[in-house]
């Protein structure tokens, strides 16, 4: 990162006080601060946040905050929760946090309040999970519903996926719940092998309806449907997620059964909206509405505490440190909870699309490094794959570990073990082992660089008493706020994603050259050779 002092003044200082901190070691960080820990955590929304094994001190905080405070961060938040623009290079407001807005105040576009008619979905999406749920809504031969399948994909998937997973202890029996995403035909073809025409639900979610991989495996499902039971049958077992409704009318779907979202709801963060809809119908509508709470009460405290006391601006700011000015070019997020174990897959999404950008919005290339590449398992699983970078390998990787005091299904010692692990990982990673205890361990002096820990790794960890829907609903909205303070510092778009539209367009361009063995190529010569390839197997 380099030349941004006319940006941003502190820049000078923090880079210099990196100079400090590289000279420092967190085991003596808390050798010589017994009340580190008290200083270095809060709590917020039902999460407890230790960050005091984190490479800081209480001055790289107050340079930190000071750098959030000379980004106007403050306004920037203002500015989200009042409906301004600040999507900019589409013009739109983002205003998720409308979804979950839970004393219903009014929160204005273009002069107009949006709750109306987000809490009339929300009664409407009511409505409609009870049915399902009480065996009142019937498939076309009037039997109950069994199976519910969500077809869409990136947020219209991963969000609903992974609540449903988080929530699973909270599940109605009656149902299962499936999820077709990949335009690759295993995908819907396994999904459909576990379903009967009879009682299964589709729920097709796509803003657009226009979405290539959704369109192409609701025709799939559709066809599959109307094959057994006739065209009568489609709108007893297709409902659908969108804006637009001509094209579910042409699909088949009644638009009764449409349940909208707005341009001011990213993908990305739609969980909160009717693309929930499997969601509530697996949880009940109370359990969603505790969700809601949740999330609502994180954006409360993310709004109104001071940023030495805010969870996501604290959390935005370490991921600041280490990404620009420490050069840390990974991070992973290690849930100690098996119902957590799709959150990095969710995150990833929500981090990596909102801020891998290398454009401010000045339209200006960044000359600092943005967004990191996010990744992670649940543990303990990832302690027997990967942990071994993270400990002695070259590269520099903060994590995030998170979990339950109480887990949901007490089994034996299971849960004392889990949470052993838990606490024992960044401990290991904080310290580390020198040379010296090794040898009073009597270790080979042979074997003694390989069994020497640096230490000195980052991490937070995240404590909550048990996974709840309102925990959960808390979890997403502190990664959200974090992903937003870390995008308004780095003067980026956190809710374009514009890089994931030139491969779509290439690939529609491609399709009919697969399909014609005597269609001209003008791609590059690697291009067309793996093209012809294809069309000499494909098209004999």
């Amino acid at each position: 990162m380099t030349n941004r002092q006319s940006e941003i003044s502190i820049f000078d200082q923090l880079l210099d006080h990196t100079k400090e901190i590289n000279t420092l070691h967190m085991k003596d960080l808390f050798k010589n601060d017994p009340d580190r820990y008290e200083k270095f955590h809060l709590s917020a929304a039902g999460l407890l946040l230790d960050y005091s094994k984190n490479r800081i001190t209480d001055k790289t905080l107050t340079l930190l905050i000071k750098m959030a405070e000379e980004c106007h961060l403050k306004q920037a938040i203002t500015d989200m929760f009042t409906g301004k623009r600040i999507n900019t290079t589409e013009n739109r407001p983002v205003l998720h946090i409308a979804l979950r807005n839970r004393d219903n105040h009014p929160i204005l576009v273009d002069g107009k309040d949006v709750m109306p008619e987000i809490n009339r979905v929300l009664d409407k999406m009511h409505s409609f999970s009870d049915k399902i749920r009480n065996g009142s809504w019937l498939g076309a031969t009037g039997k109950c519903i069994t199976d519910v399948v969500n077809i869409g994909i990136g947020g219209s998937d991963l969000g609903p996926k992974m609540a449903i997973d988080a929530l699973y202890y909270y599940k109605t029996d009656a149902l299962n719940f499936r999820f077709v995403s990949n335009i690759d035909g295993t995908d819907i073809v396994e999904t459909l092998k576990k379903c009967h025409p009879e009682t299964t639900l589709f729920i097709i979610s796509s803003k657009t309806f226009t979405t290539q991989e959704t369109l192409t495996n609701a025709k799939t499902a559709r066809s599959w449907l109307v094959e057994k039971l006739g065209e009568e049958a489609v709108s007893k077992h297709f409902v659908a997620v969108s804006t637009n409704t001509e094209g579910v009318r042409s699909f088949g779907i009644d638009p009764e059964n449409m349940f909208e979202f707005w341009d001011f709801v990213g993908g990305r963060y739609s969980l909160w909206s009717a693309i929930g809809l499997s969601l509530m119908i697996a949880i009940g509508y109370d359990r969603f509405i505790d969700m809601l709470e949740g999330a609502y009460e994180m954006d409360k405290h993310f709004q109104e505490a001071s940023f030495d006391q805010n969870m996501p601006v604290l959390m935005g700011l370490l991921g600041i440190w280490y990404t620009t000015y420490l050069g840390a070019e990974s991070y992973a997020v290690l849930p100690y909870d098996e119902y957590l174990s799709r959150l990095p897959a969710y995150l990833q999404q929500l981090d990596m699309e909102s801020n891998g950008k290398s454009i401010k919005k000045t339209g200006k290339s960044v000359d600092y490094k943005t967004g990191p590449i996010l990744f992670g398992v649940a543990g303990t699983n990832g302690q027997h794959s990967f942990y071994q970078l993270i400990h002695q390998g070259t590269h520099l990787i903060p994590a995030d570990f998170i979990a339950p005091i109480y887990s949901l299904n007490e089994t034996g010692d299971h849960h004392d073990i889990l949470l052993a692990n838990f606490i024992a990982q960044p401990e290991a990673l904080m310290k580390g082992k020198t040379p010296d205890e090794l040898k009073a361990e009597g270790v080979k002096d042979e074997l003694i660089p390989f069994k020497s820990f640096e230490g000195n790794r980052p991490s937070n960890t995240i404590l909550f008493d048990k996974m709840t829907p309102r925990v959960l609903g808390a979890l997403i909205a502190l990664y959200e706020h974090k992903v937003f303070v870390e995008g308004v510092i780095w003067n980026i778009d956190s809710f374009d994603q514009w890089g994931v539209e030139l491969g779509k367009q290439l690939a529609k361009a491609i399709l009919p050259e697969l399909k014609n063995k005597n269609q001209i190529l003008e791609h590059d010569s690697s291009t067309n050779a793996l093209i012809k390839i294809i069309r000499e197997k494909r098209l004999k």
